[in-house]
């Protein structure tokens, strides 16, 4: 009975030691009955997404402007660095200017406008014919006119600036649609009766001379046909209006003679065998001026 109490009390002391984690009875033990360690909050594993500037990030790609046309659906759309990336860069616009020929080429055109009128007495006052259209409507008739394409076909390049053609249109009339000069010019772009008549037959057309939005727009039209005839014959065919390709001589750049060629007609700016010419420089420097400095500008 001594030794079964012995033994009796050895149990209960190994039982105690086995309960408190006390002994070596951990280390002592199979690998293969340790118990699995549990994963504490820190240690989880990141379900979060890979920040902004990893190598996850940045490969992701946009689907191809043609598949999505086809009807795939868009993918995740990628980083505002990696969308950039993925547009099309514009075209590199020329900025060096062209200079006139000396010597012009033969015109490309054998349907011209009738020469313009000899200038009424100083004297004469105008006259006013019908209502006058509101300074809102001019302004959006002027918009739409220096909006459109007029050459699709042979010159689709060819843009009429907004701010030329409002300074134009405050040059000739001030924008009044109802007026008519004493050497003929009707409305806001001043437009002459047979000018309006050989435009509407050299393009098909069938615009109003006396409506304010068809008179815009065949003041646009002539400007767009200027372009094309005097930048043929000395420029080669670049049709860049714009104001910094012009130097401090008025027959440098194409926009110049332009606005010449509108108030004293094609035939005494772009001459057959001679140089381009402005034959009016007071009038190129007021429209000129008008481009940036006109009130008309901010209505």
């Amino acid at each position: 009975m001594g030794r079964n109490v012995t033994r009796w009390c050895i149990a209960v002391v190994a039982g105690v030691l086995l309960l408190t984690g006390g002994g070596c009875a951990k280390v002592d033990a199979p690998a293969g009955e340790l118990p699995a360690p549990v994963a504490l909050p820190e240690q989880a594993p990141e379900l979060t997404a890979e920040p902004s500037g990893t190598p996850g990030t940045d490969e992701l790609t946009a689907t191809p402007v043609a598949v999505e046309s086809m009807g795939a659906a868009p993918k995740a759309s990628p980083s505002a660095s990696a969308s950039a990336s993925t547009k099309p860069r514009p075209k590199p616009r020329r900025t060096t200017p062209t200079a006139p020929r000396a010597v012009p080429k033969p015109p490309t055109e054998t349907q011209v406008p009738p020469a313009p009128p000899k200038p009424a007495p100083t004297a004469c006052k105008p006259s006013y014919k019908g209502d006058q259209a509101s300074r809102a409507q001019a302004k959006a008739a002027l918009t739409d006119a220096a909006g459109r394409t007029y050459w699709p076909t042979s010159a689709p390049d060819i843009r009429i600036p907004l701010n030329l053609i409002k300074a134009t249109a405050w040059q000739e009339s001030g924008w009044q649609s109802n007026i008519v000069a004493c050497d003929g010019g009707i409305g806001l772009m001043q437009v002459m009766p047979d000018t309006a008549t050989w435009m509407n037959q050299r393009f098909g057309q069938s615009y109003d001379v006396w409506d304010y939005r068809d008179n815009a727009y065949l003041g646009g039209t002539y400007l767009a046909w200027l372009t094309k005839y005097i930048g043929d014959m000395y420029f080669d065919a670049d049709y860049r209006l714009d104001a910094d390709l012009c130097t401090t001589e008025l027959n440098s750049c194409l926009l110049n003679a332009i606005i010449a060629a509108y108030n004293f007609g094609h035939g005494a700016v772009a001459r057959e065998g001679q140089p381009l010419a402005i034959p009016n420089p007071s009038y190129v420097r007021n429209v000129r001026a008008l481009m940036t400095e006109c009130e008309c500008l901010g209505f």
